[in-house]
């Protein structure tokens, strides 16, 4: 495992996300995420991968075909996702918080519309099921978006989820915050 963020996420949804599992990459960018849950979930599991930006749903669906891989890549926001699965009924959740890296600058997530995507994440994962975040903060993102995610977060019902969050406290910068989800079975 890297010592990153995207490492330890990877190594969380490795452990995770079972063949035959229901996931969603909330945030596709690049596609990464949505080709490793597709891998883990295996050919009969699903996987739904949402972004805004066409560049990141291009780059997705040609990974994913150089990969030999199945998704279905939806140009909505990761806010609506609660309009593409029941509640209950998803085994994992993964997000990327930010930025495309090497995108727009001026295209991001934003605090409303990400945390109503936490809104319905909550509501969508079922019993049993995870959710993985990488917060990424600072420079032209600013920290809105961080904070208020983190504020939601700790609302969460503690009888009904796990929520914990991670920070490096010896990178320089702005180093992006895994979060990890945890729905009570």
């Amino acid at each position: 495992m890297q010592l990153n963020t995207l490492g330890m996420v990877h190594e969380f949804l490795r452990g995770n996300v079972k063949r035959g599992a229901f996931c969603i990459d909330a945030t596709a960018g690049r596609g990464r995420d949505t080709a490793l849950l597709c891998r883990l979930a295996g050919a009969g599991g699903r996987v739904l991968s949402f972004d805004i930006q066409p560049e990141a749903l291009e780059q997705t669906r040609a990974l994913l075909a150089q990969e030999g891989l199945c998704a279905e890549v939806i140009a909505d926001s990761h806010a609506n996702m609660g309009n593409y699965a029941p509640e209950n009924s998803v085994d994992c959740i993964v997000f990327n918080f930010g930025r495309l890296p090497g995108g727009d600058p001026k295209i991001m997530t934003r605090a409303p519309s990400s945390v109503a995507a936490l809104e319905a994440a909550l509501r969508l994962l079922k019993p049993g099921g995870v959710m993985a975040l990488a917060l990424y903060y600072g420079g032209e993102n600013g920290y809105e978006e961080r904070d208020a995610i983190l504020r939601f977060l700790r609302t969460a019902d503690e009888r009904r989820f796990s929520v914990f969050g991670c920070e490096w406290l010896n990178r320089r910068g702005d180093p992006p915050m895994p979060v990890f989800v945890w729905k009570e079975a």
